[in-house]
């Protein structure tokens, strides 16, 4: 009898962005995934943004309340309106869905888990909700989720609200839902484990790479921020 052939590693690069203009980074992951071949390796990004609301594929204008001087971009990925800004670690993955062998509900899936259990490391008890994909805490929404997909490829993906002005998101009906209430780690008692958003970045990182292995094997690895 043959031995079972071995699974082959996916080969993973982890960038760490800072506080990235919105966008220029949106440019930058359509411009990465127009150029990906079958051997691109795999990225993810972890960054900030300033102050800005995005308005998803078909979002609703209703959905914009009050905007005010912030920017709204209207971009490619799902969903509808949402706020990003100082204080919310986002998590951008850029993968091979086709070469990972893995399903959008099993993406959206990983990325609601590995919240799940970074918040369980800290005893909050989280939970997803299959009608409106994303993290809550008693109800109020702690992450949110936004993909899009490509010739196979994903772009786009989580955020997290750590620390953050909440006041923005009463300007819009979040993620198209009004009245939805919203929260962060500090709100939920996370200030002192929260303070180093690196140490917070790379906890977050371990429950998410645990979770896409589920599906297929990474091999992390670290790259140069992007120019």
């Amino acid at each position: 009898m043959p031995s079972p052939s071995p699974v082959t590693a996916h080969p993973l690069l982890i960038r760490h962005l800072g506080l990235v203009d919105y966008q220029q980074t949106f440019t930058a992951m359509r411009d990465f995934t127009a150029a990906r071949t079958a051997s691109t390796t795999d990225e993810i990004w972890l960054l900030q943004h300033p102050p800005t609301f995005t308005q998803g594929m078909n979002g609703k204008a209703e959905h914009l309340l009050t905007p005010g001087d912030i920017p709204v971009i209207e971009v490619d990925r799902g969903g509808q309106a949402t706020y990003h800004g100082p204080g919310q670690l986002i998590v951008y993955l850029l993968l091979d869905l086709r070469r990972r062998k893995m399903g959008v509900r099993q993406l959206v899936s990983a990325l609601e888990q590995a919240v799940i259990g970074l918040l369980a490391d800290h005893h909050i008890d989280a939970h997803a909700r299959p009608d409106a994909p994303g993290v809550y805490v008693a109800g109020a929404k702690v992450a949110a989720l936004g993909l899009r997909i490509k010739r196979g490829c994903s772009y786009h993906g989580l955020s997290l609200n750590v620390a953050m002005d909440l006041d923005p998101f009463s300007r819009i009906n979040p993620c198209g839902h009004p009245g939805m209430a919203v929260t962060d780690l500090r709100r939920l008692g996370l200030g002192s484990s929260i303070a180093n958003m690196e140490r917070l970045s790379a906890q977050l990182l371990t429950h998410l790479q645990q979770q896409l292995e589920r599906v297929g094997t990474t091999t992390p690895g670290n790259a140069p921020p992007l120019s």
